[in-house]
């Protein structure tokens, strides 16, 4: 039983030595990036030096994950209207609702991780304490922060009235987070395009502010002449962005990795990682599709933090499976939890789903916790740091950019 909650050591010896050799690697930059570079770097001039950067990272994401969790908590289903702050009844009806409290604390929690997480690189190259534990650390807090504002989006326009929408823009994040890393995986080197994170971020932002003040109903309202509904702008602006990114994700990837005959950074085929996202993907929809007592419809926000959880971890041994030049397998205790709900619909769900789904969430939740947790401890031990205090004995600065200006705000 103590070996069930001890962390592993999810790395060999092998793997941890060819991690001391990583060196960061990124080309491009996105439109946004160079006015707010003023402002980060103001910023992270107010940041102690003594704080560690991966401490900033793991405060922003705790940031908005607090506030996501009680959007969710008035939304569990994306349909209902996010009740307006404290003493709005007492005002006349013809009056505009004022903001949601809820989503003023989204949309500033938000704000805040954004910040946050454009810094801490910075904070990381301002005390030299630069390292792949860093650079790890930070990837896997995005992959949990892109699964909760993908929900926090799709709550904000109550895109739980039209459940395919909803399950498209709550995965496609996922998607697309993973194959930034598929292609790094692939040409050794993380490349940003002209619309990238940091404009998603601030568009999103913006999409909280109009939900804040216009109420989430307004979304509902149908445009005169063209008879469309004014959440249908958010979704084709999904769509498109999508399709524009991934189209350059796997431009990269078709083209030829740097490994031997055109593979991976690890020497494996370009397409093996497709597997893994694959499989996510593909049991997401088979489970919807085939509930019997609407699963997803029902609550959409469980299930999309359930694949969630499977879509973070799977990503974060991508990305230690590209820092450490190694093969990515397919078995995974992942997919654990998926299925369980896979097999709970096969038998006829002799099991009521919804407590499945909640066993479901809670295994993949605590999967990823321990695998994280003993990724970050090992590294940590083996090159002799400090995962949340910056040491004394702090190794030189190992991250090399090679764009000056690319990305500099992400890495830690």
């Amino acid at each position: 039983m103590a070996g069930l909650w001890a962390p592993p050591e999810p790395l060999s010896a092998a793997q941890l030595r060819r991690l001391e050799q990583h060196r960061y690697s990124a080309s491009g930059r996105s439109l946004l990036e160079p006015p707010l570079q003023l402002y980060w770097a103001w910023l992270v001039e107010q940041i102690p030096a003594w704080l560690a950067p991966n401490t900033i990272t793991l405060s922003g994401l705790l940031l908005n994950l607090l506030t996501t969790l009680l959007l969710i908590a008035y939304c569990p289903s994306a349909t209902e209207q996010v009740p307006p702050a404290r003493g709005s009844l007492c005002r006349p009806l013809q009056r505009p609702p004022p903001p949601s409290a809820s989503q003023r604390r989204h949309r500033a929690g938000l704000f805040v991780y954004q910040s946050l997480d454009a810094i801490d690189g910075k904070q990381a190259r301002r005390t030299n304490s630069s390292s792949p534990l860093g650079e790890l650390f930070d990837h896997g807090c995005d992959s949990i922060s892109t699964v909760f504002v993908s929900i926090g989006a799709c709550i904000a326009v109550r895109l739980g009235t039209n459940p395919d929408w909803l399950f498209f823009c709550s995965f496609v994040g996922m998607f697309m987070f993973y194959c930034a890393h598929w292609q790094t995986y692939v040409s050794g080197m993380l490349k940003f395009g002209k619309l990238d994170v940091t404009e998603v971020q601030i568009a999103i932002i913006i999409l909280f502010l109009m939900s804040a003040f216009g109420g989430t109903t307004m979304w509902d309202y149908k445009i005169p002449l063209i008879d469309l509904k004014l959440k249908t702008f958010p979704v084709l602006g999904i769509v498109g962005g999508a399709l524009f990114s991934c189209s350059n994700y796997f431009h990269v990837i078709f083209g030829g990795g740097v490994g031997k005959n055109g593979s991976t950074i690890a020497g494996t085929s370009v397409l093996s990682p497709g597997l893994h996202i694959g499989l996510v993907i593909t049991l997401a929809i088979m489970i919807y599709k085939k509930s019997t007592t609407q699963l997803f419809e029902k609550h959409p926000c469980l299930y999309v933090l359930t694949f969630g959880f499977v879509s973070a971890k799977i990503t974060q041994k991508l990305v230690v499976a590209h820092m450490t030049k190694s093969e990515i397998y397919l078995q995974d205790t992942a997919f654990i939890g998926p299925g369980l709900l896979f097999l709970d619909q096969y038998f006829n769900s002799f099991i009521d789903e919804y407590i499945v789904l909640w066993i479901a969430l809670v295994i993949s939740l605590f999967d990823l916790l321990r695998y994280s947790t003993g990724v970050c401890m090992q590294i940590a031990a083996h090159l002799r740091i400090h995962v949340f205090r910056i040491s004394s004995l702090q190794a030189p600065e190992q991250v090399q950019v090679v764009s000056s200006l690319s990305h500099q705000n992400n890495m830690d």
